[in-house]
């Protein structure tokens, strides 16, 4: 005899299709079903089919992108039409000033880094910026930055994390901080014992025109909110070497908070 079909959730409706199904069935005729050790065993039957029912539907529910409710989920549902999640915004200044040197040098680097600090309702903000800026020094004077070109100083800490690849390892690269720009992400790559730093990979976000020869990665936001990054396989894009170092950095953001320094030191 077939169990009674039924759709409802509900505890009590399951609970009264199972003593539906006792009652048509002919070996349990005279029972009475909502005696104490029979109650029991209902209540058991039904709460377990309770619960597995709940399990189904939340399961079914996550394995599509429109009825998800898991961030986690539905990021990587996402993945899979090759959409990446927008990271945290830094508040952007635009900047310019000089630095005057006895020194004969021809040149004057900015590194990256902490650049100036910006006050806003009593609380200060630093500013940095996610690459070394380099300029001439004209007659004793080092010009960073001109009105029709100033330099882009972003609200945020510079922060650098860096990897060494082991080929006999299922390794992941994992960036363990949620408050990235990853507009700001620099990666580079370094060889075994290189001492400079390393060669600048660029970020791709499809295959197109990618060959086991690009210097690419890939970027996926995982666990966490944090952002993994993905190197090629040796067929669409270059494999890492053992031992070689990636190394990325990037701007560690209060995001909306940033916004308002207008005066700087």
């Amino acid at each position: 005899m077939a169990f009674t079909k039924y759709t409802n959730l509900d505890y009590d409706q399951i609970k009264a299709s199972i003593k539906d199904y006792l009652r048509a069935n002919s070996d349990f005729s005279g029972f009475d079903f909502d005696g104490s050790n029979f109650s029991v065993l209902i209540d058991t039957l039904a709460y377990n089919a309770y619960i597995n029912s709940v399990n189904a539907n939340m399961i079914v529910n996550e394995s599509f992108l429109d009825s998800a409710v898991v961030r986690r989920n539905v990021v990587s549902l996402a993945g899979n039409i090759g959409y990446l999640p927008r990271s945290k915004k830094a508040a952007e200044a635009k900047i310019t000033f000089t630095i005057t040197t006895s020194s004969d040098t021809p040149t004057l680097t900015l590194k990256a880094g902490l650049v100036c600090v910006g006050a806003q309702d009593n609380t200060n903000y630093v500013f940095s910026i996610p690459e070394d800026i380099t300029t001439v020094v004209n007659e004793g004077v080092a010009q960073f930055g001109t009105n029709e070109d100033p330099i882009i100083a972003y609200q945020g800490t510079y922060v650098q994390n860096s990897f060494s690849y082991d080929g006999s390892l299922d390794q992941r690269f994992i960036i363990t901080n949620s408050n990235i720009d990853y507009s700001t992400l620099v990666v580079r790559v370094k060889d075994q014992n290189e001492q400079g730093i390393g060669k600048v990979w660029n970020r791709v976000e499809n295959i197109i025109k990618v060959n086991k020869d690009s210097e690419i990665y890939f970027l996926a936001e995982v666990e966490k909110e944090y952002y993994e990054l993905i190197f090629g396989d040796g067929v669409f894009g270059k494999q890492l070497k053992q031992g070689q170092q990636p190394v990325a950095s990037y701007i560690l953001t209060d995001g909306l908070k940033g916004n308002g320094p207008s005066q700087f030191t």
